[in-house]
């Protein structure tokens, strides 16, 4: 059975080392995660954060990189429900058709969870390798809080892409 899974990985940029992290916690288990995510480095936050690249291409790219990915994982960390780009690509993950799950980042409490996850999300599970390769691959599509308990999605858990 081939472990390895393309995902495309939706996180606020503070919570940049939860990705690493994530896919640490996953290549653990013999699980191989190809992120296609944009990984902000000190050049490009400080051009995102003065406006220097344009929104349409910033749209462009993260389109692009999303397509070639089977499933979208969103980290939840205590801000991300606030950021308008999490948002967005929830929202272009939904467009595409893509499975779309969170993850709680390590430590985190039952943080928010942004508005177009609770609109499109498929599963929601906390920081624990099985319960994420589960959701992954399509055997887990409850949604949980971070320890585990079961969690009432604001909209139906359960869609289809007709």
């Amino acid at each position: 059975m081939d472990n390895t899974k393309n995902v495309f990985i939706s996180h606020h940029h503070k919570d940049d080392k939860s990705v690493s992290a994530f896919t640490d916690l996953l290549a653990g288990k013999d699980y191989n995660i190809r992120n296609s995510s944009i990984r902000v480095n000190e050049k490009n936050k400080e051009r995102l954060e003065k406006k220097q690249i344009p929104k349409k291409t910033l749209e462009r790219l993260l389109s692009m990189k999303m397509r070639w990915a089977g499933t979208v994982v969103v980290l939840i960390g205590t801000q991300t429900h606030s950021r308008e780009w999490v948002n967005w690509e929830i929202d272009q993950a939904a467009k595409q058709g893509k499975r779309i799950i969170g993850v709680y980042i390590n430590g985190a409490s039952d943080s928010d969870i942004p508005e177009s996850f609770e609109k499109y999300g498929n599963a929601l599970v906390g920081w624990k390798s099985d319960r994420i390769i589960g959701a992954i691959d399509g055997s887990i599509n409850n949604w949980e809080t971070p320890t585990g308990e079961p969690r009432e999605g604001h909209w139906s858990p359960y869609r289809s892409t007709c």
